[in-house]
């Protein structure tokens, strides 16, 4: 195990004593989804904010993430979080992976979150994920003398998955009473109603007599539904030979019935909802980042043992719909779509679920899942949608929620996705029959037909 040599000699030379370890050794201790708080050891993580004054650097466990309004009330100033390509100079200037928690590296003002100061032992994040560094209490104080300490981050504690009713959705909704809402999910949302071609093909799903001819005959009714399906089919990512001329021509000689039904149900949702132009800095546009998750989906799939394999239209379909809680979310709360953001941006080290339920009481997810099911969607992309970031989840269906998460976090640490970079659990990879290598292949896959995939995309948002 080793270090960058200017975290190494920035703390020889201020005489800070201090024990390079594995990560394997601490990681266990901070897992969110295991335990809502972690032993008096914590893990110390860095994020750094700026205004028009100047920057800050905050030190603060790993298992809680910054309350933003609270710092800025406290220091009288308007902060926001660095943008991705600022931090990644950063980090590139002291040649690590990321910023570490290392503050004298930075000829920045440090503030401390209180939280830190009565941990008898401390794991500073060096920038990479192999390694961290040890600390006792006395180091630690030592390292942090002239810093300004508050309490400033909240602790992520554990989500009730499970907890996602409609009333629980309505609840969080009323209790923003500017927004003067008290009525049923479908009305308090004033959501646009379920489209009618999506009506139909819902209709299709369930009935088992139908065929090619039938699910081209609902598609064709919308003739830019229509479009979208065979722009897709005849996509370079497919390498199908030919032209293809119809929606007859995408199921039959590319897609297959079960992908093209689901494809079209999710291209149709998508147009309910306006895509919203605010998000966190560096935020993949929906729809690229909505065709790279059906696409990791679907490679998931087929990687999968046959006997293991789900539905691949339904995998298909909750990558396409993974993220339209985030629609909702702008749409339902617009005064607190850009706060939400804010915190994103200002806690790039924790997932926006912990944020979301903290601002609004309910998550993207929630509200995302809550509407598929008012909608009569199928109940595999309901939970899948609901459990993306629980894969712990043990229900019936819980193996499309196990590969949306194993493909998201796949996405993530290869830089396709934004979220906090972290290894995927082997055991949860065998239960899936999958091995490292396959996410890997599947992953560059999409990184060599990245082009293809966004001139999908670049339809989808006309």
């Amino acid at each position: 195990m080793s270090i960058s040599s200017q975290v190494e000699n920035c703390l020889t030379e201020q005489g800070i004593e201090f024990k390079v370890i594995s990560s394997e050794t601490v990681v266990p201790l901070h897992q969110l989804r295991s335990a809502s708080e972690i032993s008096a050891s914590s893990i110390v993580t860095m994020v750094i904010l700026e205004d028009c004054i100047g920057k800050i650097q905050l030190l603060m466990a790993a298992n809680t993430f910054l309350d933003l309004t609270r710092i800025c009330e406290a220091l009288g100033r308007n902060f926001q979080g660095l943008t991705e390509e600022a931090s990644s100079k950063l980090a590139e200037k002291h040649g690590t992976e990321r910023i570490p928690a290392i503050p004298l590296l930075n000829d920045i003002p440090t503030v401390v979150d209180s939280s830190l100061l009565a941990c008898t032992q401390l794991y500073l994040e060096v920038g990479d994920s192999e390694s961290y560094l040890e600390l006792s209490q006395q180091q630690f104080l030592k390292l942090v003398e002239s810093a300004e300490s508050g309490n400033y981050c909240v602790p992520a504690v554990a989500l009730d998955i499970e907890d996602s009713s409609v009333s629980q959705i309505n609840q969080a909704v009323e209790q923003f009473t500017t927004l003067r809402i008290q009525q049923r999910l479908e009305q308090t949302l004033e959501m646009p109603p379920l489209p009618e071609t999506a009506e139909r093909i819902i209709q299709l799903r369930i009935n088992p007599e139908a065929g090619v001819g039938e699910l081209a005959e609902v598609v064709e009714k919308d003739p830019s539904l229509a479009a979208q399906v065979v722009s897709w089919a005849s996509s370079p990512y497919y390498a199908a030979p030919g032209t293809i001329k119809s929606v007859h021509d995408a199921v039959v000689r590319v897609l297959g019935f079960d992908l093209v039904i689901n494809l079209a149900l999710g291209l149709s949702l998508g147009k309910t909802v306006e895509i919203p132009t605010d998000g966190p800095h560096g935020i993949t546009p929906y729809w690229h980042q909505a065709v790279c998750s059906a696409a990791m989906m679907e490679g998931l799939v087929k990687a999968m043992s046959p006997s293991k394999r789900p539905s691949m239209g339904l995998a298909y379909l909750s990558g396409l719909l993974h993220n339209y809680g985030y629609l909702v979310l702008a749409h339902i709360f617009p005064p607190y779509f850009s706060l939400i953001n804010r915190y994103i941006e200002a806690n790039p080290h924790i997932c926006h679920i912990y944020i979301e339920h903290h601002l609004l009481g309910v998550t993207r997810d929630q509200i995302g899942s809550a509407l598929m099911e008012c909608w009569n969607m199928p109940e595999e992309v309901v939970y899948a949608l609901r459990c993306q970031h629980s894969p712990e989840y043990n229900g019936e269906n819980k193996v499309y929620s196990q590969l949306l998460y194993v493909g998201t976090q796949a996405m993530i640490n290869h830089g396709l996705a934004q979220g906090p970079k972290k290894p995927i659990d082997e055991e949860l990879l065998a239960e899936l029959t999958l091995e490292p290598e396959d996410i890997n292949a599947i992953v560059q896959r999409i990184i060599d037909g990245k082009d293809d995939l966004m001139s999908m995309a670049r339809c989808l948002e006309k």
